[in-house]
């Protein structure tokens, strides 16, 4: 049996994120072998983070990058059940490793998940777990995505730390000369207006025909011929896509232009945009942390 040493134990610690007891325990519990130790604390944490998997995971942090030659970016959301955690240096840490990894992924969840974790043990799901029992909240890597561009750029709002935050936007932008800075307006943009879709032919058509089915039964109600009625319809269709579609609305820097003609007039085209905010469509059970805080403090 090896000698449990204080550096065998920082070394299991650096390797895991293990806490200290943890790591010193493992050691014992595999007579020193540190490869040995390694398995029984992932297994333990494995164990950890099924009893936690179960609970709503609807904060932590939204990560967005930019390549080096700015031309690809990524945009990542990890979950965690507080805000709390957004705060946490770890978390941080694991959120920006992740979106620097997504970089280099296709730029779907499932192959980031499975790429080789930053931390070079096993792949990202693995280190997400070792972070739930390190860190003692369930978390979710919920989505990932990317895009590629002649020049992309993001932005961050409510920014907890560099390149993370509530709501995470990236625009790409084709052309030539220096876009960077128009992809960061119109990435502002985004985010303050959240649009459904960047072009008309991009949108969601069953958006459009509910959208339809609803102006459709308002205008009926007036009474007015049909032609007429048709008109109106149109009329509010293209109202709709100026609410909705991202080169159609008033640009927020200068409502007299549309997004579009802010972009053209630029020099360049758009290959799209990406938003993540944070927790969308997760429904959260509020008196989840309330609840069991009560509990430990009659306990």
């Amino acid at each position: 049996m090896a000698q449990i040493t204080a550096a065998l134990v920082k070394g299991l610690r650096d390797k895991t994120g293990a806490g200290m007891m943890d790591a010193k325990k493992a050691l014992v519990e595999t007579e020193g072998d540190m490869e040995a130790a390694v398995d029984w604390l992932r297994a333990k944490g494995l164990s950890k983070a099924a009893k936690k998997s179960g609970r709503t995971a609807a904060d932590g942090l939204v990560g967005a990058a930019i390549s080096a030659d700015g031309k690809t970016g990524a945009v990542v959301e990890l979950n965690a059940e507080t805000d709390f955690v957004a705060r946490n240096e770890t978390f941080q840490t694991a959120v920006r490793q992740i979106t620097d990894l997504a970089l280099t992924t296709d730029g779907t969840t499932e192959a980031l998940a499975a790429a080789a974790a930053p931390d070079g043990d096993g792949n990202v799901d693995d280190m997400i777990k070792r972070l739930v029992a390190t860190i003692g909240e369930n978390m979710t890597l919920r989505r990932a995505s990317q895009i590629k561009a002649d020049s992309v750029s993001f932005y961050i709002h409510g920014a907890e730390a560099e390149g993370m935050g509530k709501i995470g936007v990236l625009v790409g932008l084709n052309g030539s000369g220096d876009l960077g800075d128009a992809g960061r307006k119109v990435a502002m943009h985004v985010a303050a207006t959240a649009p459904a879709s960047a072009t008309v032919a991009d949108l969601d058509q069953a958006l459009v025909e509910r959208e339809r089915q609803v102006l459709t039964e308002q205008a009926q109600e007036s009474g007015k011929p049909a032609n007429v009625i048709e008109k109106m319809i149109e009329g509010r269709i293209k109202k709709f896509y100026k609410e909705v579609v991202l080169v159609e609305q008033a640009f927020v820097m200068n409502p007299d232009q549309t997004v579009g003609q802010f972009i053209t007039d630029s020099g360049a085209e758009l290959e799209g945009f990406v938003m993540f905010k944070l927790g969308d469509g997760i429904e959260k059970a509020e008196d989840d942390f309330a609840a069991e805080v009560a509990s430990m403090t009659k306990a």
